[in-house]
């Protein structure tokens, strides 16, 4: 496929404005995903706190990545393995502390699923908590009680002239040391020296051997923009500030508007051929599914053709030793499925509404059947499949209705 990684920032570009991942959006990147996109989550949120959008996406089941605190960490969603890491030295944490409480300021870092702070009834650092859902720490001693090396600090205030202020001060004094940015009006954020978005999605690239060509990257902030400048499809949100969408390759709706989702069918979905679908991946993707745990695996794929091989084994035999006809209903049905997925419209969704199936004879444990599944009817609002289920004798097992509901995103 051309592309094969999709990288996304999360507040105001993956959720809308109550915090949630739209119907439409969901539907659109699970979607992707079993077509064998890769999901990427870059964000300046810590790694607890993009957990819950890991599990709604699924993205353990399909080989994603999170690229948390704004790049100090790449970690693999499937194992929670951390492919890459830079830190702060905690021997800069008393300078920090120092130049916090000089200028007033509230300081905060995190650890797993807490927030370290010496200022526990700042409104900012409370809204950071329950956004992420993390538990909050008091340290008088901020310095002294960090005994680890934080990814990122925080400084907070209402002052933003004097945040500012000090942003311009250290960009001077820690250069090459710590680098310094805004992230929020009441947000001064010190990371490790070298660290955004863009070259932590660099080193993701490197790593799995894609080409930024074969990347799209969607994002609504000033930190999101050396990402949309490095993929080979950078996508700006509708509500992004004009410096955002002057760096932009295209510019789709809000994320009041479904524009993840929007932006994903005109240049993911649309482009999808039969001939490109990795079934290789989708097999591999699958494992966990429940046709991984019958053992149906793909093995031809075309608009209005879909073939599929299942086992005759323990997972799909009856107790006499034959095959289960609930098991050869759901080979139909999953080969039904991705060959109305392939053949509707970037903004439709597929959803199973009937199978009825005519057991003609039996296949016997220790063989392999065969399902080849044929479009009967193509319309608007439904698809109506026949699959047929062979043994590995070519002898008809079970010829099989398959009826999908065709819905429009919303």
């Amino acid at each position: 496929m051309k592309h094969k990684l999709l990288v996304l920032d999360v507040d105001g570009t993956l959720l809308n404005d109550t915090q949630e991942i739209s119907k439409r959006t969901l539907a659109a990147l699970l979607k992707i995903q079993q077509m064998g996109v890769r999901i990427v989550l870059a964000s300046g949120r810590p790694t607890y706190g993009l957990m819950p959008l890991v599990k709604a996406l699924e993205l353990s089941n399909y080989g994603g990545f999170i690229i948390p605190y704004n790049g100090c960490q790449i970690i693999k969603a499937q194992n929670g393995e951390i492919m890459f890491e830079r830190q702060i030295n905690p021997e800069m944490l008393p300078y920090l502390e120092k130049k916090a409480r000089k200028n007033g300021f509230a300081i905060f870092t995190y650890r797993g699923d807490t927030i370290i702070t010496s200022s526990l009834d700042n409104k900012y650092i409370q809204h950071e908590a329950l956004l992420n859902n993390l538990k909050t720490l008091k340290e008088e001693e901020f310095s002294i009680a960090i005994d680890f090396s934080p990814c990122k600090c925080m400084l907070v205030s209402e002052d933003e002239e004097a945040l500012i202020g000090l942003e311009q001060h250290w960009k001077k004094r820690l250069n090459g040391t710590l680098d310094t940015f805004r992230s929020e009006p009441y947000f001064l954020e010190v990371v490790p020296c070298g660290i955004d978005k863009a070259n932590s999605l660099g080193v993701l690239l490197e790593q799995l051997g894609v080409a930024r060509e074969e990347v799209i990257a969607i994002g609504d902030g000033v930190c999101d923009v050396t990402m949309l400048q490095l993929a080979g499809m950078g996508i700006a949100m509708g509500h992004s500030q004009d410096s955002v969408k002057a760096c932009a390759d295209y510019v789709t709706a809000s994320n009041e508007e479904d524009g993840v989702a929007l932006a994903v069918e005109k240049f993911i979905l649309a482009e999808v051929h039969a001939t490109e679908i990795p079934l290789d991946l989708l097999n591999e993707q699958a494992r966990h599914a429940l046709m991984g745990n019958l053992g149906i695996q793909y093995t031809y794929a075309s608009e209005g053709r879909i073939e599929a091989t299942m086992p005759v084994d323990y997972r799909t035999r009856q107790p006499f030793g034959i095959l289960h006809g609930g098991a050869t209903l759901a080979l139909a049905e999953t080969v039904a499925g991705l060959g109305s997925m392939i053949i509707c419209q970037p903004d439709e969704i597929v959803v199973g509404m009937q199978v009825s199936g005519s057991h003609i004879s039996s296949a016997h444990e220790g063989d392999t059947v065969r399902a080849v599944g044929t479009i009967l009817h193509k319309g608007h609002s439904s698809h109506v499949w026949n699959v047929d289920v062979f043994t590995s004798t070519n002898k008809l097992v079970s010829s099989i209705r398959v009826v999908n509901s065709v819905l429009k995103k919303r």
